[in-house]
C-alpha cells in the first residue's frame, strides 16, 4: 500500500496502482466509511468542536463494573482483564469508582482469582496465566489501598514466574503454554511493580527480546516472526530491564511511525492491516518510550513523533459509541477492551512531564484525560505508590528447587 492519493483536509487515500486485491479493497472500504464520518461532522458542526462523551462513557463503565450481560460469557477466562480495563478507563476519565461497587469487593474477587501455585487465573478456580496476572496486578495497583496490595502473594508470584522461565530467556504464558514476547512484558511488569525482580529471573530475557526484532524494525511474537502490535510489549519490557539499547531504535522508529494511517489518522497493528482504535495505545504508546531512549538526538521538546491531532480526531469521531464506550472503527461494537485502549488518546494529549509537560488537546478542554504511565499503562502516581509500597519489603527468598530451570 505504498502509493496514496490526496484526500480532503490533506489526508491521503490508498492508491492501488490499478492492482486491486482483497487487502486494498478492505482498506478502501474503511476509508470510504471514515470519509463519510468526517464529512458528516464537518457538515453538521461548523465550529468543529470535538467532544469526548465523558458522561456516557462513565455510565457504560459503571454498569460494567457492577454487572455484565450474558454476552460476556465468552470472557469468563478474562475477568481480571475486565476489572483492569474498566478501572483504568475510569482513572483516565478522572471518575471515581461508583458507590455501588466497593473497592474491597474488587480486591476480594481478585484474591479468589489468585492461584495457590502463584499468579492469577482468568477467574476463581482457573489455572494461573501471565496475562490475567498482569491485569490483576495492574487493577490492584490502580486501587492502591493496603488491602489491594496485600492481595498479592509475592513469594508465590515469584515462584510462579520462575516456573515459566525458559533457558533461552523467554517465558511461557502459562505452564505447558506458548512462548511469545507478551509473556516477557507481563513478567517484567508485575515483577518490577511488586519488587520481586532478581537477576536470575530475567537472565537472557533482554537478549531474547532483541532477537524478536526483525528486518522491518518492529518486534514479532518470537524471533523470525512478522512485526506487529506486540512490539510495545517488547520495548516496554526492555525499558523495565534497562536494556532498550539492544534494539535498532532508528529502525523501530521508522516502523512504528509508518503504522499511523495517512487517511484515517489512527494506527494499524502491522503492515497492510486495517486501522484499529486500540492501537492508539499499543502503537502510539511506543513513541514516548522511543523519545526517552533517543533523548540525545535532536528531537522535539514539545511533541511526540506522530500526528497527535490526527489520532485524536480518529478516536473522537470514529471510535465513540453514541450510547457510551469506545470501539475499533465505525460499524464495530463497543467493548471494554477498546474503551480502555482507545484511551491511548491520553498519549496523544500529554507530552513529557514536569517542566517539559505540554498538552495537545483537540476540541474542548474537557476532552483532556489524565496521563497514563507509558510502560505500565496505569496512572503515574499509582505506579509510584505501588513501587514505594513494595520497596518496603525485601525480595522473597526461595528454595533453590523453586528457581531451578
Amino acid at each position: 500500500m505504498a502509493g496514496a492519493a490526496p484526500g480532503p483536509g490533506g489526508r491521503r487515500r490508498l492508491r492501488d496502482d490499478g492492482l486491486r486485491t482483497c487487502t486494498s479493497a478492505e482498506q478502501s472500504k474503511v476509508e470510504d466509511i471514515v470519509q463519510e464520518v468526517y464529512a458528516a461532522y464537518k457538515t453538521n458542526h461548523h465550529s468543529s468542536q470535538y467532544v469526548l462523551q465523558r458522561e456516557k462513557h462513565f455510565h457504560y463503565l459503571k454498569r460494567g463494573l457492577r454487572q455484565l450481560t450474558e454476552a460476556y460469557e465468552c470472557l469468563d477466562a478474562s475477568r481480571p482483564w475486565l476489572c483492569y480495563w474498566i478501572l483504568h478507563s475510569l482513572e483516565l476519565l478522572d471518575e471515581p469508582i461508583p458507590d455501588s461497587v466497593a473497592l474491597s469487593d474488587v480486591c476480594q474477587f481478585l484474591r479468589r482469582c489468585q492461584s495457590p501455585q502463584g499468579g492469577f487465573g482468568g477467574g476463581p478456580g482457573q489455572h494461573p496465566h501471565l496475562a490475567p496476572t498482569y491485569a490483576a496486578v495492574n487493577a490492584l495497583c490502580i486501587i492502591g489501598t493496603e488491602e489491594a496490595f496485600n492481595v498479592i502473594d509475592r513469594k508465590k508470584l515469584l515462584e510462579y514466574l520462575y516456573s515459566l522461565k525458559q533457558p533461552d530467556g523467554s517465558f511461557l504464558m502459562h505452564v505447558g503454554g506458548e512462548v511469545d514476547v507478551r509473556s516477557a512484558y507481563c513478567a517484567a511488569s508485575v515483577a518490577s511493580l511488586t519488587n520481586i525482580m532478581t537477576p536470575a529471573l530475567f537472565a537472557g530475557t533482554a537478549e531474547w527480546i532483541a532477537r524478536c526484532q526483525n528486518w522491518e524494525g518492529g518486534i514479532g511474537g518470537v524471533p523470525g516472526m512478522e512485526a506487529r502490535g506486540y512490539t510495545f510489549c517488547g520495548v516496554a519490557a526492555l525499558v523495565i530491564l534497562k536494556q532498550e539499547h539492544l534494539l535498532n531504535l532508528r529502525s523501530l522508529l521508522h516502523w512504528v511511525t509508518g503504522r499511523q494511517m495517512r487517511f484515517e489518522g489512527g494506527f494499524q497493528g502491522r503492515c497492510n492491516k486495517l486501522v484499529d482504535g486500540c492501537y492508539s495505545f499499543w502503537q502510539a504508546g511506543l513513541l514516548p518510550l522511543l523519545h526517552r531512549a533517543l533523548h540525545a538526538r535532536a528531537l522535539s521538546m514539545a511533541h511526540w513523533m506522530f500526528d497527535q491531532l490526527a489520532m485524536q480526531e480518529y478516536i473522537l469521531l470514529c471510535c465513540q459509541c453514541p450510547a457510551g464506550g469506545l470501539l475499533d472503527k465505525p460499524g464495530k461494537s463497543r467493548d471494554f477492551y477498546h474503551t480502555c485502549y482507545c484511551h491511548g488518546l491520553a498519549i496523544a494529549q500529554h507530552f513529557g512531564r514536569g517542566d517539559l509537560h505540554n498538552e495537545v488537546v483537540l476540541g474542548i478542554p474537557e476532552n483532556c484525560l489524565q496521563a497514563t504511565h507509558p510502560v505500565y499503562n496505569i496512572a503515574p502516581e499509582k505506579v509510584a505508590r505501588a513501587v514505594m509500597h513494595f520497596l518496603q519489603y525485601p525480595v522473597p527468598s526461595l528454595d533453590p528447587a523453586s528457581t531451578a530451570q
